[in-house]
């Protein structure tokens, strides 16, 4: 049998200080990742190595035999039963904030002390190097020896999201604690270096969806404004490529190649700004972003796009405000049933309505020339109008649909699966069922004159939202009857 040689690490040991609990799991992940990329370092050398190195994820694991009475308004920061429950932890320097604020949650409504210790999860060696720039794992066949023969791998089996899907069965008895496994983090840290070009550390906790790369430029002159503004509270603007300025006259060099997703970081020191993340178009590019950027735990996201107008009555640049959503995108039906509802959030929409309210200078009964609060329909089809239309049509006049898109259904649907606070504010760019189709003409016309208003009300709403305590903002509605304790 092959030696397996794992670093030394403490015992578990109880925490009643949320600060001194994470220090303790940085303290593990460090030596863990450290043993691994040295252990990795010499196998690579040439010696063929003659045993096999494993490390472990930390842990934070809490036993609590009452059923706690705590505030029957807060959605999380507590279990709702007794026993133990558990989850492993990757990255607590990237997670620090949150996981302190979590902590000390759960710490303080049970008044008992978390465990933190090693867990029975191996790190896969290629998380374990993804912080360090001078290591890459070769591809199987390309190191002399059998990598998984030395070195635990990624394993797809136990990277999932049956959390937060409602189908996890554990395996020593132990409940959730969190919505993701260290695994299935690292898991979309990793896509989303991929699929943005940006690190995972830069994101903040609003998040704005786009389809169309008109709004970045908005957004960079935007983020340019607020740094010249010393009370903005705003310190710094990344783009793609972690190209990071604080100066708003620096130039930024364009990408030779952007990547799939782009996206773009207007930060604050405590991680309350903006992020716009440009998906492109469709659902499954929707659901791609919004699989990974869920494990950063955002406070909300909302979707700032383009829509087709499917009343008579709009005009193009009307708003449409989402309550409702009509969903035929079909990427998420294994994960979320059709059957399930999406309720509209009432602070997210609230926020919204007021953002258009005050950046157009509209209220009352006049704002409704320009907004229509309805059902938008999410079709997974860009050419649906070159089908016979007798079948679409009439599912969209029975669903009472006002707006039709391929990525805001995905958006407000994978917000309710993940718990994100969501929400959905669309531009009327074209009107198919009315002979107003998108042309190159009508559509430059369109995009200068109102892209930087729509810009501008979903950075208002997002501003008016990060006033909110999240308490307030993370509604009972998006928890489930045996809800993990951290958000």
């Amino acid at each position: 049998m092959t030696q397996l040689i794992t670093p030394p690490t403490p015992e578990p040991a109880p925490f009643t200080d949320a600060a001194q609990a994470v220090a303790r799991l940085e303290e593990l992940y460090s030596q863990a990742t450290g043993f691994l990329c040295e252990s990795f370092t010499t196998a690579m050398q040439g010696t063929e190595p003659g045993a096999r190195y494993r490390a472990y994820y930390p842990e934070i694991r809490f036993s609590t035999s009452s059923y706690a009475q705590v505030d029957s308004r807060l959605s999380f920061g507590h279990v709702s039963h007794p026993g133990t429950h558990a989850t492993t932890v990757t990255r607590p320097d990237l997670f620090r904030s949150y996981l302190t604020q979590q902590i000390g949650l759960l710490i303080r409504n049970h008044g008992q002390p978390v465990q933190i210790g090693p867990s029975s999860t191996p790190i896969p060696l290629h998380f374990a190097v993804a912080n360090a720039p001078d290591l890459v794992v070769p591809h199987e066949g390309a190191a002399g020896f059998t990598l998984r023969d030395v070195f635990d791998v990624p394993d797809l089996a136990t990277t999932n999201d049956d959390i937060v899907n409602g189908t996890h069965v554990s395996e020593d008895g132990a409940g959730p604690l969190s919505l993701f496994t260290a695994q299935r983090v690292d898991y979309s840290l990793a896509r989303l270096a991929h699929y943005t070009a940006t690190d995972a550390a830069h994101f903040q906790n609003h998040i704005l969806f786009t389809n169309y790369q008109f709004y970045v430029s908005e957004f960079e002159a935007y983020a340019r404004a607020q740094l010249a503004d010393p009370a903005s509270g705003y310190t710094s603007f990344v783009s793609t490529g972690n190209v990071e300025i604080t100066d708003p006259d620096t130039q930024i060099e364009t990408l030779a190649k952007l990547p799939q997703m782009p996206s773009y970081h207007l930060k604050r020191a405590d991680g309350s700004g903006i992020t716009l993340v440009n998906i492109g178009v469709g659902p499954s590019n929707a659901k791609t972003a919004t699989d990974h950027i869920a494990v950063l735990r955002p406070h909300a996201w909302l979707m700032v796009g383009h829509c087709a107008g499917l009343r008579n009555t709009q005009a193009l640049g009307d708003f449409v405000l989402a309550h409702a959503y009509l969903r035929e995108d079909h990427v998420l039906d294994d994960d979320l049933p059709v059957w399930v509802p999406i309720p509209a959030l009432a602070e997210i929409q609230i926020a919204l309505e007021q953002a258009v309210a005050e950046v157009t200078e509209l209220s009352g009964y006049d704002l409704k020339r320009i907004m229509r609060t309805g059902t938008v329909a999410t079709i997974d089809n860009r050419n649906w109008e070159l089908r016979d239309q007798s079948g679409p049509v009439q599912r969209l006049s029975q669903s009472r649909a006002i707006a039709l898109d391929m990525e805001s259904a995905t958006i407000a649907a994978n917000g309710y699966r993940f718990r994100v606070p969501y929400g959905t504010l669309l531009c009327v760019s074209d009107k198919p069922l009315h002979g107003e189709l998108k042309l190159p003409g009508m559509a430059s016309t369109f995009y200068t004159t109102q892209v930087s208003r729509h810009l501008r009300i979903g950075i208002r709403a997002m501003e008016t939202l990060r006033g909110m305590p999240l308490e307030r903002l993370h509604s009972r509605k998006l928890r489930s009857f045996d809800e993990t304790a951290f958000l």
